[in-house]
């Protein structure tokens, strides 16, 4: 017989059995798609050994005048201005007061220091700083500090030392700044009389959207979720639920992010908002807000501030200031601008603002309804569309919103945790043309959650490529895996699309072969296994003696000798039991090992094998430092054997 040449369609298509995807790949672990055929992804490489405090949700990068090239990060606990891998605080400050005389009280024998506060309006695990203090500790006391809550007129810090002598300490004006509250790092469950049945609000909604008959009335369960846009070369952001504030460059990145309605002559700036955005031609949005002369969030209310001033948000003849309110769903949740329009996401519909100039300025109209998206986090710009993550499928608008063809939805959706949807979030890799979603499992990266306890960390991913033929007549391919990330921005302005991890810091991606998260590099465990195919004709038995590899090491460390693994898995039956492309346990298998050497094997090679079934599954992985391959179209030399 001739060589049959395994030429299998691109794409991980998981939405029926193994044999019904016959020819196609079934299964997918840190590896793309690329002219058709799979290959390893690129590694990722720390950007610095210095870390953050919080969980990352938030990234964004500019330009300054003077050419400094800084990143916004905004974390559940803090907000930060990063310059040359540096971490700058830059949290607003709450409010600063002066304390009453000697407000430290001084046990001498622990690190737990109890400090007077009258009316301090902190919660558990606030910062606040003390300058002004006097006596003995002075120096350790004027310092930085977590704050655990006693009561409303008191609570504790923990200092680095035991401080002595016992007794109270301070003098008379110790002074007191109080950063912004923190938020959790997990989507926190709703408590209190009626708490998740009728009536509760999408996960997303802010705290002031939650507290009436149904809602749960004690919990502040909005994750601390940040946005933030440039206005030249100074920072405008907002966390949701929260106030407007602008970080000024000229003041460097020592310097902390201010109240934009403290900026002198500033009218009308909305007090809370769920999301705060800036236009190309120089609006300030805010979505979901506060009307004007109130504190209390609409959450289907839209406000911009006057042309080219960030600071005048009051409507009138001089001005381009105005609002619209949305009437298609209960919440807005995400805006994204594309081809000179915001595309503005509700809970249940599609909006499209365009820019007319006077009188009108603004116009809005309705998309599409009955159209979800889960998470504020969930859409992103790609090659000039929109696509975005729903609450059960995949969307897509280029001018009309279209629902993506996805062959990874049943596996996808059959394990996801939407109680930690707020979560989720997405973004590009415009160097290999794919979107990349990232979520929750149910199970979890050690397989251990379960349904009534899932698990609440980001530790899975997947991947639509947009341009790649599918091999089915259509464009586009998806492929999974899984991975630990809270953030991701693809910046033109970097050399890298960059993410945010659960150690604190941020990682270059594409950048080397190897995991280089940590201190120590690792390698990446990498494979793709395919559906099953038939050996000759599905009846006969096939005798496979001969194999002829096409794979090319091109990218690897030029240091080693790079390999990957082979594996063959013939069956006597169709779905014979192999499903775990981790296992073969259960199943009738031969297991065939090569190691190519570059450049020999670059190009030709064969491995003598002795494998016997009707169908048979090929598994190609690589778990070594310095790998990076991609497969071909390998051959395979097979006698007819018979049908028992």
């Amino acid at each position: 017989m001739p060589l049959k040449k395994l030429q299998l369609r691109p794409g991980v298509n998981k939405e029926n059995t193994r044999y019904a995807n016959e020819n196609g790949w079934y299964d997918s672990e840190k590896v793309r798609f690329r002219q058709g055929t799979p290959e390893k992804i690129g590694g990722w490489q720390r950007i610095s050994s210095y870390t953050f405090l919080g969980i990352c949700r938030s990234l964004w990068n500019w330009v300054t005048l003077g050419f400094a090239n800084l990143l916004g990060v905004g974390t559940n606990i803090k907000f930060y201005i990063s310059n040359g891998g540096k971490y700058y605080d830059a949290t607003p400050l709450r409010v600063t007061t002066t304390l009453g005389s000697n407000p430290f009280a001084i046990n001498g024998t622990t690190t737990t220091v109890t400090v007077t506060a009258a009316s301090h309006g902190a919660s558990t695990g606030d910062y606040v700083t003390f300058s002004g203090a006097t006596g003995t500790n002075s120096a350790t006391l004027n310092a930085e500090y977590q704050v655990t809550v006693v009561n409303s007129n008191s609570y504790t810090i923990t200092t680095s030392s035991v401080l002595t002598p016992a007794g109270s300490e301070g003098g008379a004006a110790v002074s007191a700044a109080y950063q912004i509250s923190t938020g959790p790092s997990i989507v926190v469950p709703l408590t209190g009389w009626g708490a998740g049945s009728w009536s509760t609000p999408p996960t997303y909604a802010p705290p002031s959207t939650v507290g009436t008959w149904g809602y749960g009335s004690t919990s502040n369960s909005a994750l601390r979720l940040w946005n933030q846009a440039n206005y030249g070369e100074n920072l405008i952001f907002g966390y949701r639920g929260g106030a407007i504030y602008i970080w000024y460059a000229s003041g460097g990145v020592g310097t902390r992010g201010v109240l934009l309605s403290s900026i002198v002559g500033a009218s009308d700036v909305p007090v809370v908002q769920n999301i705060v955005y800036v236009t190309d031609n120089r609006f300030v949005f805010a979505f979901g807000c506060s009307d004007y002369g109130s504190s209390t969030l609409d959450p289907l209310l839209v406000r911009w501030s006057n042309y080219e001033d960030p600071y005048n948000w009051t409507p009138g003849a001089a001005s381009q200031a105005s609002y619209a309110r949305l009437s298609h769903g209960s919440i807005i949740v995400q805006a994204v601008q594309t081809r000179q329009e915001i595309v503005v996401f509700t809970d249940s519909s599609l909006y499209s603002f365009q820019y007319l100039g006077p009188p009108g300025f603004w116009s809005n109209q309705l998309l599409g309804d009955n159209i979800s998206i889960i998470s504020p986090n969930a859409a992103v710009v790609a090659s000039g569309r929109i696509y975005w993550m729903g609450v059960d499928k995949f969307y897509m608008y280029d001018g009309r919103v279209n629902t993506l063809n996805c062959d990874l939805r049943k596996y996808i959706y059959q394990d996801i945790n939407l109680a930690q949807s707020e979560q989720f979030f997405c973004g590009t890799n415009e160097g290999f043309n794919e979107v990349w979603w990232f979520y929750c499992s149910i199970t979890g990266p050690d397989g251990t959650g379960t349904v009534e306890n899932p698990n609440t960390i980001i530790d899975k991913y997947v991947i639509y490529n947009y341009i790649e033929n599918d091999g089915k007549g259509g464009i586009g391919v998806w492929y999974h895996g899984t991975m630990q990330r809270t953030a991701w921005l693809d910046s033109g302005l970097r050399d890298y699309p960059m993410a945010a991890t659960y150690s604190n810091n941020l990682v270059d991606h594409e950048n080397g072969v190897d995991n280089g998260e940590g201190a120590t590099t690792l390698p990446i465990d990498a494979y793709i296994s395919s559906s099953e195919f038939d050996i000759d004709d599905g009846d006969h038995f096939g005798f496979v003696y001969r194999m002829l590899p096409d794979m090319t090491f091109e990218g690897s460390d030029p240091d080693i000798n790079p390999s990957a693994v082979m594996t063959l898995i013939p069956m006597q039956n169709s779905g014979s039991g192999y499903n775990n492309p981790q296992s073969v346990a259960g199943s009738s298998y031969a297991t065939v090992t090569r190691t190519v050497k570059v450049p020999i094997e670059k190009y030709t090679g064969q491995v003598y094998i002795r494998v016997r079934g009707r169908q048979m599954i090929l598994k190609v992985e690589s778990t070594d430092l310095g790998v990076q391959w991609q497969l071909g179209y390998p051959r395979i030399d097979i006698k007819q054997d018979g049908r028992r």
